[in-house]
């Protein structure tokens, strides 16, 4: 009688042990789930930028050098955009690998000069004036599907295989043309601070098709930060 009470009880306890594993394992999950991000951010960027050719020598940013040359490289750029969700794990292929589209605005004003324009004497033969700042600036939209590797940590990085960019330069061209539209290739890497608080590095290189007449092809490095929802 002894010895079936001990295994009666034996199996009792397996089976409340079983049962409270099982319920620790159900609501651990739950809570997982209800955890887990959808992965989509908005975010604010910014930091240096390098076009490849200058704009000196144009009609427009300098009356074609009448007197001095805009020909400054470097500048700033912000931005910000959204970052949505398509598939966390390359639809069940890859885990941990995730795939996001990005849509993002970004402003960039290079290193601009006092020099001539279209309203300097010496240009137009009209008095009207001397030299002035002519600012150099750049608008571009861009759409762009994004790799993240690391999904579920901390620390996610991530590349652009290629984008489509937008372009609108200021001041225009001397053919008076300023649309224009290229590719995108970038890298980075953002680290979780606090909740769906994030802050990463971002680096990217822009090739235009220079449909302006002009060399618009430029890259950026800069920092982020990024809030999911």
């Amino acid at each position: 009688m002894q010895v079936r009470k001990v295994s009666r009880i034996r199996v009792w306890a397996i089976v409340v042990l079983a049962a409270s594993a099982f319920a620790f394992c159900g609501g651990g999950t739950a809570l997982a789930d209800e955890a887990t991000t959808t992965g989509n951010r908005v975010f604010f960027r910014g930091g240096y930028g390098d076009m490849l050719s200058d704009r000196a020598g144009e009609l427009i940013t300098d009356g074609h050098g009448a007197a001095g040359k805009n020909d400054g490289n470097g500048g700033y750029y912000i931005g910000g955009g959204t970052e949505l969700m398509i598939t966390k794990d390359l639809w069940g292929m890859v885990p941990g690998v995730a795939l996001t589209g990005e849509i993002g605005l970004e402003f960039k004003r290079w290193s601009s000069r006092d020099v001539a324009n279209v309203d300097t004497t010496g240009v137009t033969g009209v008095s009207n004036g001397g030299v002035s700042k002519v600012q150099l600036t750049m608008l571009t939209v861009s759409v762009a599907p994004k790799v993240k590797f690391r999904q579920g940590t901390d620390f996610q990085p991530w590349v652009i295989p290629a984008g489509l960019d937008f372009h609108v330069i200021s001041p225009t061209s001397s053919q008076i043309n300023y649309l224009d539209i290229g590719v995108q290739f970038g890298g980075g890497a953002e680290y979780r601070v606090w909740k769906e608080l994030w802050l990463g590095l971002d680096s990217r290189f822009h090739l235009a098709s220079n449909q302006t007449n002009t060399v618009n092809n430029f890259w950026t490095a800069g920092v982020y930060g990024a809030i999911g929802f």
